[in-house]
């Protein structure tokens, strides 16, 4: 075995995983996984520079994270950095304050990367399961960009496309620095047409009609599986694995887009720093489903971190 931690850096959040890993028997044992909510990206999309007080945030994420893998003594240590810090131009400044905490330099990946570690993460589990047939398509709807992987037991087409529920919000949601609430008509079309868009150029790469199950990854899917579900408390436990129909989440999403900032804070499993962009992800999710005919989503816990993990093991 061996003791491994993985960070994810992403557009909205920063996670940690420390496990220790068999890569020869596929053996897994989590001891640490957490997440902060960070927003690197904020206004990236406007100003194309990571905001100072977004990267203090950053950091302050990082130094906890030092922390947990110091006194869990891991062995290797990969940090994977994506969209936001792709897309900046004043990105060293964030690399040189990274490798300051943690010691290890952040791999600011590429967008068919990233949808590599979050298939082999998503599916490594599933690769057995009789009930559900290849293959398999792997959706991570991020801060900044979706993921779109298909494959059986490895990856057979990937692409990462610019619409994910930071960069929808800050670009259709938001007027005068300040989140409209609920959106009108008129904002909500203008992200189905960003992201309608997004799924045309996925399907130039990826065989969107041939996936068989649709598994989704990442925090606008988890949220809306945990509405669902009608948790009280996010229970992962409940979440992995749970199987969530078109008809739950289009009712879902309708309900956050008619609904204020207040009214969705008050939903006991809504995390705060996802309380202004979990419209959104939630409309990508709807637009997926509808586009490969899926009349579920697969939703997994075991994502973009646990392939950053098995990479380093």
């Amino acid at each position: 075995m061996t003791r491994v931690a993985a960070v994810d850096c992403g557009t909205n959040s920063i996670r940690l995983l420390v496990a220790d890993l068999d890569a020869a028997t596929g053996a897994f044992t989590e001891l640490d996984r957490r997440m902060t909510i960070v927003r690197l990206g904020q206004g990236v999309d406007r100003t194309g520079r990571l905001a100072d007080e977004a990267l203090e945030r950053t950091f302050a994420a990082c130094r906890e994270f030092a922390e947990v893998i110091r006194e869990l003594k891991a062995e290797r240590v990969r940090f994977v950095a994506t969209s936001a810090s792709r897309d900046a131009e004043n990105r060293e400044d964030f690399v040189r304050g990274v490798v300051e905490i943690l010691g290890v330099e952040p791999e600011v990946i590429s967008g068919d990367q990233e949808a590599e570690f979050s298939f082999t993460g998503a599916t490594k589990e599933l690769a057995g399961r009789a009930d559900l047939a290849k293959p398999f398509l792997v959706v991570d709807i991020g801060g900044g960009s979706t993921e779109f992987v298909v494959g059986e037991d490895h990856v057979r087409a990937a692409r990462s496309v610019d619409v994910g529920c930071v960069r929808m919000t800050e670009r259709h949601l938001v007027e005068d620095g300040v989140v409209v609430d609920p959106p009108t008509p008129e904002r909500i079309a203008a992200i189905r047409e960003d992201v309608e868009a997004a799924l045309d150029l996925a399907e130039e790469t990826v065989p969107l009609e041939e996936a068989r199950t649709l598994v989704g990854l990442a925090g606008s899917v988890t949220t809306v599986a945990a509405i669902a579900l009608g948790l009280t408390d996010y229970d992962w436990t409940r979440i992995h694995h749970a199987r969530i129909s078109l008809e739950q989440v289009r009712e879902i999403t309708g309900r956050l887009l008619a609904s204020t900032h207040e009214e969705r804070a008050a939903i006991p499993v809504m995390h705060p720093g996802r309380v202004d962009v979990i419209a959104a992800g939630a409309l990508v999710l709807q637009a997926v489903m509808e586009r490969v005919g899926a009349h579920e989503v697969v939703v997994s816990e075991h994502d973009i971190l646990d392939g950053i993990a098995w990479s380093v093991a």
